[in-house]
């Protein structure tokens, strides 16, 4: 089949999920958290994988970019870069954010990891100029390095949802993190980029 033909090469790959609370499994028992779905989906679809978790809850991305070399081991293959969402929560310039996030993919690219650059849909409450530049850096962010884009960690979610309130469903009490649910939708969504992504 040629679908195996493609997953052949990644067999046997430690990937890197550098992220916040969504990749960290905030809320969630161990299992159900986003780092071991992806690595449970991959391993479903013909990749030996071995997904690492990088996310910790609160994290910005200067903070992820404060902590990258120290979790870049000499095993991982390739990295999952999944911030930005507690950037925008405090409405943190999206020049500084763009600053962040270019110093992460600085770093991988200079050590030829292959990375995924996943976005995440900008706030409404800043008004639309805030919201059109936080989402527009990782495009331009994506391009300048000729990585992979994957348009929002919630898409999965928010496809299935159709509308916010629906949405409302698949995230836990506090209304901000995906149930195992909501992470099983997103890890459906975005396991497809991840495999296309892997060396």
């Amino acid at each position: 089949m040629v679908a195996l033909s493609g997953v052949a090469r990644a067999e046997g790959v430690t990937i890197l999920a550098l992220g916040d609370s969504l990749t960290a499994g905030y809320g969630l028992p161990q299992e159900d958290g986003f780092v071991p779905q992806m690595e449970a989906w991959l391993n479903g679809n013909g990749v030996e994988a071995t997904v690492i978790n990088a996310g910790v809850s609160g994290d910005t991305t200067a903070a992820g970019a404060a902590r990258l070399d120290w979790v870049l081991t000499d095993e991982v293959d390739a990295v999952l870069v999944a911030l930005g969402a507690n950037d925008m929560l405090r409405g943190v310039d999206p020049a500084v954010t763009r600053d962040n996030l270019d110093t992460i993919l600085a770093t991988l690219s200079t050590r030829d990891l292959p990375t995924l650059l996943i976005g995440m849909p900008g706030p409404a409450n800043y008004g639309p100029k805030y919201k059109a530049e936080f989402e527009q850096l990782f495009v331009d962010l994506a391009q300048t390095y000729d990585v992979p884009f994957f348009p929002s960690f919630l898409k999965g979610l928010t496809d299935a949802a159709g509308s916010a309130t629906d949405a409302l469903q698949y995230l836990q009490p506090d209304g901000l993190h995906p149930s195992a649910e909501g992470v099983s939708l997103i890890v459906q969504a975005m396991g497809p980029a991840v495999r296309a992504a892997l060396p």
